[in-house]
């Protein structure tokens, strides 16, 4: 099989030296130098326009490894190139890929403790720009980063965006935030989250959220959020925030277990009442039994998925995805 290949990366010193021979070709000479001696050379700063010619030539690669490699390159470069010049860059830029690559670029110099307003430039076009397309990609820039932290209400506003792509990578913000930046542990990021799927109009976006979100570090006003979502006109919202509440911290359990017990009776949709079922079941662990016994005659269809969920309780393990994992199985086994 043929495969596009590409350098390994070498050392980030390496590759500073690399970024700054894409500027002249001919080194600048620093004036006479003493007799006999070679002449001492000027080192060029590093080109914004000279490594996005770079990028722009090597984003026709089919090989979306080299694609992910160039933006690395880029983002790690951007404490050395100029900032003036990156956010001109930028804010000229009109492709959706290139936008995408120069956002990473300033988000990473946030980051990293320069100026603040590289970010602020990404967010301001996230929200502003005509491109919906444009919109979306500096919204992935943003992905895995600590914009949450300094982007006030940029999400609640994202989520009502005209695009449907646009909320829909803010939810993804989120969702990938909450896990791979917070830990699931961080409950600013949770609520957050909570609040974007509770603002949204697009059941898709509240459904993305909810569904993926680790939610043991929420609030209790987003617990109350989301108790009010399982009364939402959307099957997809409703069975998401099922399934959402079955991980709230200890002090929310007891609600939580109302509100679903409550509402499993007149849930018309079998995939909520499953999503119902495995909430209450995670909530309770082995002293979820006897509520999951009262539910057996409500909907008869769901009895075996009832009895499926006494049976692994009752192997007494301690941990959810032990218990999440017996369940699979048996649910393969039949």
């Amino acid at each position: 099989m043929n495969r596009t290949r590409f350098p390994r990366m070498k050392p980030f010193s390496s590759w500073l030296l690399t970024l700054c021979l894409l500027g002249p070709a001919v080194p600048a000479v620093a004036g006479p130098s003493a007799p006999g001696a070679a002449p001492r050379l000027l080192g060029e700063s590093c080109s914004v326009e000279g490594l996005m010619t770079q990028i722009r030539r090597g984003l026709g690669s089919t090989s979306e490894a080299y694609k992910s490699y160039l933006r690395e390159l880029l983002r790690e470069s951007a404490v050395l190139l100029p900032a003036a010049e990156l956010q001109a860059a930028f804010e000229r830029e009109t492709n959706p890929v290139m936008a995408e690559h120069l956002a990473a670029a300033l988000v990473a110099r946030t980051e990293r403790g320069l100026e603040p307003s590289a970010m602020e430039a990404v967010t301001r076009r996230a929200l502003g720009d005509a491109n919906p397309e444009v919109r979306a990609a500096t919204v992935r820039a943003l992905r895995r980063t600590g914009a949450l932290e300094r982007t006030g209400d940029m999400y609640e506003r994202l989520v009502r965006d005209g695009a449907p792509e646009v909320r829909l990578e803010a939810a993804r913000n989120l969702v990938e935030d909450n896990h791979a930046v917070y830990g699931g542990r961080d409950g600013r990021a949770a609520d957050a989250a909570v609040t974007a799927a509770s603002t949204t109009s697009d059941p898709k976006v509240a459904a993305h959220i909810l569904g993926q979100l680790e939610t043991q570090a929420i609030s209790a006003g987003s617990a109350r959020s989301m108790e009010q979502l399982l009364r939402h006109d959307t099957s997809e919202v409703r069975g998401a925030a099922a399934k959402a509440l079955g991980g709230v911290p200890a002090a929310e359990m007891g609600s939580a277990r109302e509100a679903l017990l409550g509402m499993y009776r007149g849930e018309p949709e079998p995939t909520v009442r499953k999503a119902i079922l495995q909430s209450i079941a995670r909530l309770g662990f082995s002293s979820a039994v006897p509520e999951l016994q009262r539910l057996r005659g409500v909907d008869p269809s769901l009895a075996p998925e009832i009895d499926a969920w006494i049976h692994v309780l009752g192997m007494d393990h301690q941990e959810w995805s032990l218990i999440l994992r017996e369940k699979q199985r048996l649910q393969q086994a039949r």
